[in-house]
């Protein structure tokens, strides 16, 4: 199974999330049958690392991804990986506007695939400050629980 996560900017959600994933898939029996990517519908920031911000709130919480380097959702993604797991409405509809058709319905939002009830959305913590990241970080690290216990049960 090949996952990957999908924000705007590749710099702090879904890096986060690629990082939350990775720790709880490592620490899981999925440890060598789960690999995770995490990708921007934009371009900005490739090939910068993930924000300062993003790497310390991962960092406070034992996470390590000041190795990620940003890069721009590709065409390549949509055949390479099983899911394409969005944090939020807008970059869904960006992922799937550019899906090849026999892959629109490999796009999600990353908490309902999880199948975490809300509204579905990871808001992003880019204009804000240190609390935004925290609850940007708790979202991704319930979703990658969640994640680990929906694919260990099938």
């Amino acid at each position: 199974m090949k996952l990957l996560v999908v924000c705007l900017g590749n710099i702090c959600r879904s890096p986060m999330a690629e990082g939350a994933l990775r720790a709880r898939i490592a620490a899981s029996p999925l440890a060598a049958k789960v690999t995770v990517d995490s990708a921007g519908t934009a371009g900005w920031h490739a090939g910068k690392l993930p924000d300062p911000r993003s790497i310390a709130c991962a960092r406070g919480h034992g996470v390590d991804i000041s190795m990620l380097r940003a890069r721009q959702l590709r065409k390549q993604d949509y055949a390479e990986f099983d899911w394409l797991l969005c944090a939020d409405r807008e970059n869904l509809r960006g992922v799937i506007a550019q899906a090849p058709a026999n892959a629109r319905d490999r796009a999600a939002l990353l908490m309902e695939w999880a199948g975490i009830d809300g509204d579905g959305v990871i808001p992003d913590p880019y204009t804000g400050g240190p609390a935004e990241f925290e609850h940007a970080w708790r979202l991704v690290d319930s979703a990658a629980q969640a994640v680990v216990a929906r694919l260990c049960a099938q």
